[in-house]
Formats: structure tokens, C-alpha cells, sequence
């Protein structure tokens, strides 16, 4: 009841492979032991507007002031020559399968299924509170309904999905925003921070990565980094875990060009 009450002043206060079923958050449902996050959320929102309300000028959203995150044990930087283009909370599930027959193999991931939220403006502008979209997202739990990032406010600009074992493939092209789509593979990998958001059972994040987009990649999409991941990890074994399953997670997603970013 607090967290429905908290949701709605907050609302009133801003003026794979297979076809995939895309999540979407159920604003009535935040999870049990949420408050303190999406408290936190929305005390340091009011801060923000109210500091906004005391600007001569409102803020601009310029990519060129984001700064992309950095892993306790650094990914590789950007290519040179390239430019942020686009950021994007994703908020979805981490899929996997087991070997019911073996408890003690461990689950194999088989890809993922996201939406994607338009977070530019919000990591330009407000870097420390875009951080905090990540952790709140994963609060709220998932329906099948149309894919809204509650109490955010934040635009649907894509979707992201495995076009086979081997292919994360991230389509931001939308009616209002066409950004490109882009099929893409690993380039590295680090850990997530010590101190990252677990899942909603206590799952561990899932790990940082910097994907290169393949051939057929549009819109000079070239370069993908997934930061700030929250949740999403498979437990260490298979014991007790069914032949197919999903594990929730959210993270960020900044996406580099060679083109003017949006």
C-alpha cells in the first residue's frame, strides 16, 4: 500500500530465438523489501526537480557530458573515432536451461529478452540518478502486458533479444526514434561491482560487457557497452532447476557511433 501510495504522488509530480514475449512492468506489484529503493529513487527525483526549477536555463541533453561507467577491473575503452549515440535502461530476463539429469551441471545461458528505455537525456543530465533507474526497475515485478517503465516515465526506444545462442541483437528503431538495429558478439567481459543490485530472489548481477555489432548492423551502429547490471545470474548448479528458465535483470546499455548522437 505504501509503495502504491508513493508511486502515484511521485507520477503526479512529473509534467531467443523464438518470437519473443517482451516484459513489462506491473507498477502494482513492487516486490517485497522494495520501499527503500524506490524511496530513494524518488526523494533524489524531487531533489532534481527542484533544482531544475531553480535554473535559469533548463538542462540540455548532450551525450557529449555522459560518461560511460567504469568496472572495478575496467572493460576496454571505446574505439577512437567513435561517439555516444544513444543510452537505454534495459529491463527483462537472463534465459537458461539445465540438464534436469545432471544436479550438478551448471545452467547454460541461451540469451535474453529485454525493452529498452530511452535513458539519454537522464545520464547526460543526471548521471547519479540514472543509476538509480537500474536498481528501481528491477523492483517492480514483470507482466506480459505492454512494456512500461513505471514510475521512470521513461520511453520505450527498443527492444533487445538472441537472434540464436551466439547473437544479442539490439532494434532501436522505433516511429518516433530511428536509431538502428544491430546484431552483435562479445567482445569482453568483466564482474559487476561487489556492491551491484541482487535480483528479486537474491540473484548476483549479471556481468559488464562490450559487444562489437556484426555485419548487417545499421544507423553506424558500431560498439555496445551493458553497465550497471542488476540481477540476472543463474544459480550455480542445476539442482532443483527446471529443463528452461528465466532470471530477472536490468541494466544499461550505451550504444556508439560514428554518427551525431540522439
Amino acid at each position: 500500500m505504501r509503495s502504491s501510495i508513493l508511486l502515484a504522488s511521485a507520477l503526479g509530480a512529473l509534467t531467443t530465438i523464438a518470437a519473443p514475449t517482451w516484459p513489462a512492468l506491473n507498477m502494482n506489484a513492487a516486490m517485497p523489501g522494495s520501499l527503500d529503493t524506490v524511496s530513494a529513487y524518488f526523494n533524489m527525483l524531487a531533489r532534481k526537480v527542484q533544482e531544475s526549477r531553480q535554473m535559469t536555463v533548463a538542462p540540455v541533453c548532450d551525450l557529449s557530458k555522459a560518461q560511460l561507467p567504469e568496472a572495478p577491473v575496467p572493460l576496454p575503452p571505446v574505439s577512437a573515432g567513435l561517439t555516444l549515440k544513444h543510452v537505454a535502461v534495459g529491463r527483462g530476463t537472463q534465459n537458461y536451461t539445465c540438464d534436469t539429469t545432471n544436479a550438478t551441471a551448471a545452467p547454460v545461458q541461451v540469451g535474453a529478452v529485454a525493452t529498452l528505455f530511452n535513458a539519454s537525456c537522464v545520464v547526460s543530465s543526471y548521471p547519479d540518478l540514472a543509476n538509480m533507474i537500474t536498481k528501481m526497475a528491477l523492483r517492480f515485478s514483470l507482466t506480459d502486458e505492454e512494456a512500461r517503465l513505471g514510475p521512470s516515465n521513461l520511453a520505450i526506444s527498443g527492444m533487445h533479444y538472441f537472434t540464436n545462442t551466439t547473437t544479442p541483437f539490439f532494434n532501436l528503431d522505433r516511429p518516433n526514434l530511428q536509431l538502428g538495429e544491430a546484431p552483435s558478439a562479445k567482445l569482453n567481459g568483466t564482474s559487476a561491482p561487489a556492491d551491484a543490485a541482487k535480483g528479486p530472489n537474491g540473484e548476483a548481477a549479471v556481468p559488464w560487457l562490450k559487444l562489437k555489432t556484426r555485419d548487417g548492423a545499421t544507423g553506424d551502429l558500431q560498439e555496445i557497452y551493458r553497465v550497471e547490471t542488476a540481477g540476472g545470474s543463474a544459480p550455480a548448479t542445476c539442482a532443483g532447476m527446471p529443463a528452461t528458465f528465466e532470471v530477472q535483470y536490468s541494466a544499461q546499455y550505451f550504444f556508439y557511433s560514428g554518427h551525431k548522437s540522439t
